[in-house]
């Protein structure tokens, strides 16, 4: 599954987003809406991470998923 398919079952994915990092709220997984960039930042905001460390760590939790 490639970024773009992320992006179009968000709605069903982010639910998996929030597991994982559970400090991101719905309105921010809302704001996100799939884009990984958005969620990247998030990430960085929430957990203080640099942006190396918010990639590694989707980079992470994407391979890992069941898709």
């Amino acid at each position: 599954m490639d970024w773009n398919r992320v992006e179009g079952n968000w709605k069903q994915i982010k639910g998996k987003a929030k597991e994982q990092w559970g400090k991101l709220t719905d309105d921010d997984l809302d704001v996100i809406s799939g884009r990984r960039d958005q969620l990247e930042g998030k990430i960085q905001e929430r957990y203080g991470y640099a942006k190396d460390q918010a990639r590694k760590e989707i980079d992470e939790w994407y391979n890992s998923q069941k898709w």
